[in-house]
């Protein structure tokens, strides 16, 4: 099968290479999965400079997500097991694990369908308890995890506040329904936000930036707020002041959706079925932006790593499939 290998360390664009290898052998308690659909995520890019909080051994195959087919042709959600990961024609996952794909979604949607929204999920209901008419600020409004916690802060009845970088992406966000859109190059934020909520700030404000956007986020969170960090993806880590959080009465709080898995994985099934239930319904589907060839995966990782992409890159290893024809199979 072909398969994306990294052999060093490095930018995803300089050290990816796609060889023919040997389908992976499986241990205990593993199936083998042909991949319908790998999507790209921001750890993708990690992974490959040695930075992710996960060091597989050299050489691995990234991709974290993906939409696959079982032998007995059921098609699944699945996070692949490193180092036989989701940029390759078959990837390796845990048979215990798998969730069946919705319906209401193509391969690619599928495929992009699992972190990103769990995260949000999770984020905004397990860790912030966002209710309904609150004030939801989103950082990084028009990626790929961005665009998730949007849609699932319209689905939860929240008004949803936008930050972007750049006009392309303002108009993205605006498109996934954000009631209010700022510019970080060129607005206002902290006086928009306090204006856009009479002075009051944002209730709940998710940040997957870090950096810049969380002093930001302590500037305009409302009394009583919730800032619930996901990450870092500008590549600095702030050091809150905690005085101000006491002074301003919020919470920082910390999502690292990976420990459900060894935690509560009960939850993870019990989030999939909320989620495949928002999809059927229509108040959620993953922004797919591209789809791409098995050939132009390490491009795409390299673009996403590079944060000029907006939503979800998915790379497609065995091609799109014919006109006219599901995903799952059967004709339109």
């Amino acid at each position: 099968m072909q398969a994306w290998q990294v052999h060093e360390n490095g930018e995803p664009g300089e050290v990816m290479r796609l060889a023919e290898v040997d389908r992976p052998a499986l241990g205990e308690g593993q199936v083998l999965l042909k991949v319908r659909a790998a999507n790209i995520n921001f750890p993708d890019a990690l992974l490959c400079r040695g930075q992710y909080q996960v060091r597989p051994p050299l050489p691995f195959t990234p991709g974290l997500e993906i939409c696959g087919e079982t032998e007995d042709g059921r098609r699944v959600i699945a996070n692949p097991v490193l180092p036989h990961g989701g940029l390759a024609g078959y990837a390796v996952a845990e048979a215990a694990a798998l969730l069946p794909a919705p319906d209401a979604l193509d391969d690619a949607e599928a495929a992009a369908l699992h972190i990103g929204y769990q995260t949000g999920w999770f984020a905004l209901h397990r860790r912030a308890h966002l209710q309904a008419g609150e004030t939801l600020l989103v950082h990084a409004a028009a990626g790929g995890v961005g665009s998730a916690a949007v849609q699932l802060g319209k689905a939860a009845g929240a008004k949803v506040i936008g930050v972007v970088g750049g006009a392309d992406k303002a108009a993205v966000a605006r498109e996934l329904g954000c009631d209010l859109v700022l510019d970080r190059r060129t607005d206002d934020v902290i006086g928009a936000v306090k204006e856009a909520t009479g002075g009051r700030g944002a209730d709940v404000i998710y940040d997957p930036v870090g950096g810049d956007a969380y002093t930001k986020s302590a500037k305009c969170v409302a009394f009583e707020g919730r800032i619930v960090v996901i990450g870092f993806a500008s590549g600095a880590i702030p050091s809150p002041a905690l005085n101000h959080a006491l002074v301003k009465n919020y919470s920082i709080v910390g999502l690292h959706w990976g420990l459900y898995k060894t935690k509560d994985p009960s939850l993870i099934l019990r989030c999939h079925e909320e989620l495949s239930a928002l999809a059927a319904k229509g108040a959620i589907k993953p922004l797919v932006s591209e789809r791409v060839p098995m050939a132009d995966a390490a491009s795409a990782v390299q673009r996403v790593a590079d944060g000029v992409t907006t939503g979800r890159v998915v790379v497609l290893p065995h091609g799109a499939l014919p006109h006219g024809v599901r995903p799952h199979g059967g004709a339109a």
